[in-house]
């Protein structure tokens, strides 16, 4: 019987996939509300927004070198603390990704219908006070359906499309810049002074990393690390990929920025200000303002690309971060199950597929739809930097291809400025994200008391740090200073300095209190690695 051969993505196709998912819809809708929160300013919150998420990657590329398996990152914190909270994290994670997905299908509709041709006045009825309509409706499930086929039949198909996509992608936003800066560069529109450079204070640089989905637009550099079994010589190219992929969309970003306040006119300034500048569809806009029209065409085509090609990429990493949590034995065996030819995970996307429609008729809007996902991506992201610490007191002789010395300040320094994110995202933006986790752990309690009937004392010794840090950044959400929505019951910066110490005796308490023992499966695993 001849043997199947399994399909296996090349570092250049993962760094393709990689920079289809990162550049998505937050570079079309990014910088233009980044700007008009906090003016010059915003340059800072995107490379804040850069330096927050490589700091919390790093410690995931650790944790992937050492495990490399397809759906990671939704079982490294049970590898060091257990059941309880390896689900908590990886149905955060889950959360984020899957609402990714009808987040970047509502980002193409709602361009769709401002395209300014008369032969489009049908995609007009699409979109109606800011929300997906009836009509709209239709055409974002139908592109759903579409990311979901393309992934349907083979990992080779995906990343054949992914890597044509991601060169449009990468191309168009560098043509913009240079276009941009050659075409209605005005240097004065940075200030003159830091007042003028920072019209509206500093705290309006976190707000807008917050706000205008800049941590959004960096976080799916997940998707290499969740891909890490279907990689070429994954103990290096997971390290690889993720760090060329995340320092192209760096810079790419923040160069978006520095062109799209250059290219303001400067008699708009002197009217309205950076809170008066709202273009409906940025780019595009001042592409039309400066006469190249041939250039706003493009950027309504990338309008529908961008998104197009980030939903396939997400379909992809959704599935499998999904599939990954049935081997905890918490969810229905047949999510996980693969089809034999492609070994991918079909049933996984099928559910996706459906749960993705709920949700986009439940929050019929890009904001709503981008406030659960950063929200919840942070949350599931704190537990990596606990855990790649917990693992090093644990097992400090498991294969570790990537162990920079530097993490032992890097991981504190990650878990802080990941609070500190959490907290930008405005009351009541926490609670309602920390309850949309919590509506997972009724599935937990049924299969835990049905199957597993694992010692409870166990599992509530290792999660309860992660319990309490979500009750008191809720709290702590709610006094905090007005700029973030709070009561102004602690009030900027004073705010910060509670979270910051408040966040490294968490950390702290994380990292004590792992198992006594690394969980058997993650051994099973990193014993295949190569160094």
């Amino acid at each position: 019987m001849k043997k199947l051969k399994v399909q296996k993505i090349s570092l250049f196709s993962g760094i393709m996939l990689a920079l289809n998912s990162l550049i998505g819809s937050g570079w079309l809708f990014g910088a233009g509300t980044a700007a008009r929160v906090a003016g010059p300013a915003a340059i800072i919150s995107w490379i804040l927004g850069a330096v927050i998420i490589i700091s919390i990657a790093l410690t995931y590329v650790e944790l992937g070198a050492m495990f490399p398996e397809s759906g990671g990152m939704s079982r490294y914190a049970q590898y060091s603390h257990g059941q309880l909270l390896g689900f908590i994290a990886a149905w955060a994670n889950w959360i984020s990704l899957i609402t990714l997905v009808p987040m970047e299908a509502v980002a193409s509709v709602q361009y769709m219908s401002s395209w300014p041709w008369s032969w489009a006045n049908w995609t007009h009825h699409f979109m109606h006070d800011g929300n997906i309509t009836a009509n709209g409706m239709w055409v974002v499930i139908l592109f759903m359906l579409a990311f979901t086929l393309i992934n349907f039949w083979s990992v080779k198909l995906m990343t054949r499309f992914t890597n044509l996509i991601s060169v449009f992608k990468i191309a168009l936003p560098t043509l913009t810049i240079l276009m941009l800066i050659i075409s209605g560069f005005h240097p004065a529109n940075f200030g003159h002074s830091v007042g003028t450079f920072m019209p509206y204070g500093s705290r309006s640089i976190f707000e807008a990393a917050a706000v205008s989905g800049i941590i959004m637009s960096y976080d799916a550099f997940q998707t290499i690390i969740n891909m890490g079994g279907e990689m070429v010589n994954p103990h290096k190219n997971i390290v690889r990929g993720v760090l060329i992929s995340m320092i192209i969309t760096a810079v790419i970003y923040i160069m978006l920025q520095v062109a799209f306040i250059g290219a303001i006119n400067p008699a708009m300034l002197a009217k309205d200000g950076w809170h008066g500048i709202n273009f409906t569809s940025p780019f595009a806009d001042i592409a039309i303002l400066l006469g190249m029209n041939w250039l706003a065409i493009l950027l309504y085509m990338d309008a529908f690309v961008s998104p197009f090609g980030t939903g396939v990429a997400f379909v992809a990493t959704a599935s499998r971060a999904l599939a990954a949590m049935t081997h905890t034995r918490h969810l229905p065996q047949w999510l996980g199950r693969l089809a034999r030819r492609y070994m991918i995970p079909r049933f996984a996307m099928v559910t996706d597929f459906i749960l993705a429609v709920i949700l986009v008729n439940t929050f019929r809007n890009w904001s709503l739809l981008a406030t659960v996902i950063t929200g919840s991506t942070l949350i599931a992201y704190l537990t990596g930097p606990v855990t790649v610490m917990a693992l090093r007191k644990m097992r400090p002789d498991l294969k570790r291809p990537f162990a920079p010395a530097y993490m032992t300040w890097l991981a504190p320094v990650a878990f802080v400025l990941a609070s500190l994110a959490i907290y930008w995202t405005m009351w009541p933006t926490t609670i309602q994200v920390i309850l949309v986790i919590a509506l997972g752990l009724p599935i937990y309690l049924y299969y835990e008391a049905r199957y597993h009937h694992t010692a409870w004392g166990v599992q509530l010794r290792s999660s309860a740090w992660l319990l309490c840090y979500l009750v008191f950044i809720s709290i702590m959400s709610y006094v905090g200073s007005e700029g973030f929505g709070g009561q102004n019951w602690v009030k900027y910066p004073w705010d910060f300095v509670v979270i910051i110490i408040a966040s490294l005796f968490f950390y702290w308490w994380g990292t004590c209190s792992h198992l006594p023992a690394i969980d058997p499966g993650a051994e099973e695993v990193n014993r295949r690695v190569k160094l």
